[in-house]
Order: C-alpha cells, then structure tokens, then sequence
C-alpha cells in the first residue's frame, strides 16, 4: 500500500424514523447530552455488531465470541457420534485447558452441573475453531474415555494445554480486522483495525412513550368481552443521525502483513458494511430500512478526523421541516473549515455520495453509487494494482 496512506475515514448521515435501535438496561432509548441538549444515541458496540454480522455475510467468514466454548465442542463431537456424557465430558475439559479460568454453570436450583463449563472471559476465534477442538479431543478420546469428570474450577484438564490454546488464538479476516481482547492467554490479543464511534443524532430529540395492548383472541371471540390480555409501553425517537468510523491502515497491515488486495478485500467489505448495516432491534414492529442520506470517505495521510463537533450546536429543522438536509450542510461546513485549518495536503482524496441534489463543497469529488465511493478510496489507499489483483 502506499506509504502515505494511513487513515481511511467514513462519515455518515442517516436518517432513521421512529425505532429504538439500542435500548438500556431499563429498555430506554439510549441518549447522551451533547451542546447542552438530549441527543439520540446508538452505542458503538451496538452497530458494531450489526457492521460485523454483515461484514461476515459478505466475506463468507465467521467469528464465534463466547464463554461456552466447552459446549459447543460437545455438540460438534455429539454430531460426530460421541455418546452424550462423553461428549459432554470432552467439552469440558477443552474449556478447563487453556489458562482462562472457569467455572461451573448451575441448574435451576443453583447447584453446580458437572461438564456444563463457563470460561471466565470471553473467547473469540474463527466459527472453524469448534471443529478444530473437537479435533483435538479425537486425537485424545483414551484418555477423556477414563478421565474424571469436571466437577469444580480446581480440576485439571487431560488435554494439552499448548495444543488448545493455540486454536484459541487463530484468526480469520473478522478478528484481524475488528481486533480480540484476551489477555488470559499469551499472544492472543489483537489490535482492532477499525473504530467506531457512538452514533448520535445531529439534532436535539425527545423520547416518545407508546402505549400499547394486544387483545386477546379467544376472549374476544367466546365472551363477547372488550379489553386486552396485555398493556404495556415503550420507547422510541426519530432523528438524522452522524455516524463515523476510521480504518487505520497500518494496523491493518501488522494484523495480515502488507497484502494490498487482502487488506482491499476487507477493507471494501468493512466499508460497504458500515454503510448498509442497521441495528435489528425492534425491527419487526418499526422496520426501519433506511439508507444513508449522505456518505463521505476520505483518505488521510496524518491522522483519523472525526466531524461529530460539527454538531455540537445543534441542527434546528428549516421552515419545512427536516433536519437531514442542513445536516449534510452543516458537515460539508464544517468539514471544509477543519481541513483548511489542518491543511488539505494530509487528503489523499475525498468524496461523497449521497441523495442531495446541491453539490457539497468540503467533501471532495461527488460519486454516483456507494460502490463508486469505496472503489475511489481503495484505490488511492491501496494502489490500482490492488484492484486488478482482487477481480
């Protein structure tokens, strides 16, 4: 890749209607007071994980994040015709191998069930990990066949401690990119190439409480009664949201080595994520499918630059309504001034693509697609040549 290219910065103005894409503890539209007021916020891990699910579908690769990985090789194995205690057993002492402490889960009575083990943190490896420690409990299928069970945290696995940790720290395209935390075992951490940042509307919202009930069909039908078998509420808020993301290209680089049309290969699919990706949530009884209104991408030779503070004063609707037109003024504004104030010479190149039908000075060279865009951006960032090589 180029060496001047370091940052590969995405920007975006979406508009979503009345939803609750990320709720809190208490089901509450998540907020933050940002310029003095409310604001409608959607966390980073929140649409991380809808980038990431999305990502997967158009890489054909998975990643599993899980504290029962003990349970998911005994279902592999049991797939392969294991007996159930055995299976189960086998499973347990793959969790009990590595140096991640463990515990027991419990049953309904809170007692400890025997082989049913939770790793304390989180693992992270390919979705093709799961065969490959079923793998290794066939290779030791003597030894688990008169190993004692797991029966507390202090037992000791018969497998080999080396041999299953270092599944435990493979990698796939999903973790070089988005990064692993798992500092429990050695050099199984990885620095995440991408950030993102907590999404947030560019314009004050308010919080609409929905009152709802469901009646109930067979006392509607028999009793000839009136009411319902169900009343609750919740809630929800609209708004134009900024979203923002940077690609840090020589992380990436250390991740998978300097592979031009690898790096190209993730990057486009990280990229065209972000863009289409949206939080599922209550996505049954508000289907809020939007698209972006505008996206902006720029590659940066300096540093990542985000443009939330252009929204720090909040955006007021015009005459008519609306806040996703000023809003995309209000960034391209913006935008424009903080280059000219770091200089434009740290831009590669720039550009935009989007609904409005007034060009946007401050955001580079106006695309026709999405596709367009990234395609634009790589190849600054990475060469032509990586271009050629992926097609």
């Amino acid at each position: 890749m180029p060496a001047s290219a370091r940052f590969i910065d995405i920007h975006i103005l979406q508009s979503v209607p009345y939803a609750n894409l990320n709720r809190d503890d208490t089901n509450s539209v998540k907020t933050v007071q940002y310029g003095n007021v409310l604001r409608t916020r959607v966390s980073s891990q929140c649409w991380k994980r809808a980038v990431r699910e999305h990502f997967q579908e158009l890489i054909g690769q998975a990643a599993l994040r899980t504290r029962r990985i003990g349970e998911r090789t005994a279902h592999e194995l049991g797939e392969r015709g294991w007996p159930q205690h055995l299976a189960q057993r086998a499973g347990a002492h793959i969790a009990a191998a590595s140096s991640i402490k463990f515990e027991l889960a419990k049953d309904d009575a809170k007692q400890p069930v025997p082989n049913k083990v939770l790793t304390n943190a989180m693992v992270y490896v390919p979705q093709s990990a799961a065969a490959e420690l079923a793998d290794i409990a066939e290779q030791h299928r003597e030894q688990l066949e008169t190993a004692k069970d797991i029966k507390k945290p202090a037992d000791k696995s018969v497998l080999p401690k080396d041999t299953v940790e270092a599944v435990l720290r493979s990698r796939n395209g999903v973790i070089n990119l988005f990064g692993r935390m798992l500092a429990e075992v050695d050099d199984a951490g990885v620095d995440g190439a991408v950030q993102i940042a907590h999404a947030l509307t560019t314009h004050k919202t308010d919080i609409e409480l929905d009152y709802f009930s469901a009646v109930d069909d067979i006392t509607t039908a028999w009793n000839d009664a009136t009411g319902s078998g169900h009343m609750g509420h919740a809630e929800y808020s609209a708004g134009t949201f900024y979203r923002y993301a940077t690609v840090d290209l020589g992380d990436l680089a250390v991740n998978i080595g300097d592979g031009p049309q690898a790096a190209r290969e993730l990057i486009n699919a990280f990229l065209a994520s972000f863009i289409e990706s949206l939080p599922q949530a209550k996505k049954n009884s508000t289907a809020p499918h939007t698209i972006p209104d505008l996206v902006h991408i720029s590659v940066r030779t300096d540093r990542p630059l985000s443009f939330a503070a252009a929204f720090e004063k909040p955006v007021r609707a015009g005459a008519d309504g609306g806040f996703a037109e000023i809003s995309c003024t209000q960034l391209a504004a913006y935008a424009q001034a903080a280059n000219k104030l770091l200089g434009t010479s740290r831009i590669l190149t720039s550009g935009w693509a989007g609904l409005a039908a007034k060009a946007l000075t401050g955001l580079g060279e106006r695309r026709e697609c999405f596709e367009d865009l990234i395609t634009g951006a790589l190849d600054t960032a990475l060469g032509q040549d990586s271009n050629e090589a992926a097609q």
